[in-house]
């Protein structure tokens, strides 16, 4: 064996029965740096191959996610149902799916509250979506009977919000 081989075989992980696992992480990085979905390299007769799995999320548009991912908590039974439940009369839905802020700024008074009178045109509440704030108006006179939502909480397209009597 020459001294040129003696030195690739010191240096090979193969000969060394072990993988070096930064050359693993660099690939990965290289992977999310450049989007590739796979990427393979051969070194002195050792190949390795990192892939990653590709799912599809709103739009069409590709994500990356670990091939096995941990299920989604389940929500509460009680939650689950509040949101199949067909809104009463009255009740004001989210036009969008967005965040849910019932004041004008933090620290400040809610805009309604339960039992307030309200005109048409009168903000209720506010629903942010892609950094858009959208003022949710109460659609004609009432009182408002129930606030369906929490400051600060993540709303779905149709739920209830607010119920005007």
């Amino acid at each position: 064996m020459s001294s040129k081989d003696a030195k690739e075989a010191q240096q090979s992980p193969r000969a060394s029965g072990s993988i070096d696992a930064s050359v693993i992480r660099e690939l990965a990085e290289l992977l999310t740096e450049t989007s590739l979905t796979e990427i393979e390299v051969e070194q002195a007769g050792l190949r390795i191959r990192v892939a990653r799995q590709l799912n599809t999320v709103y739009g069409g548009i590709p994500a990356a996610m670990p091939a096995a991912a941990p299920p989604a908590p389940a929500l509460a039974p009680d939650a689950t149902a509040a949101r199949r439940e067909t809104p009463s009369a009255g009740t004001i839905t989210s036009p969008m799916v967005g965040t849910v802020y019932v004041a004008p700024e933090p620290g400040a008074p809610a805009f309604v509250k339960p039992g307030d009178s309200v005109k048409e045109g009168d903000t209720l509440l506010i629903v942010e979506a892609m950094k858009t704030m959208n003022p949710i108006t109460a659609p004609r006179s009432g009182v408002v009977k129930e606030i369906c939502v929490r400051d600060g909480e993540p709303v779905e397209f149709g739920q209830a919000l607010v119920v005007l009597g």
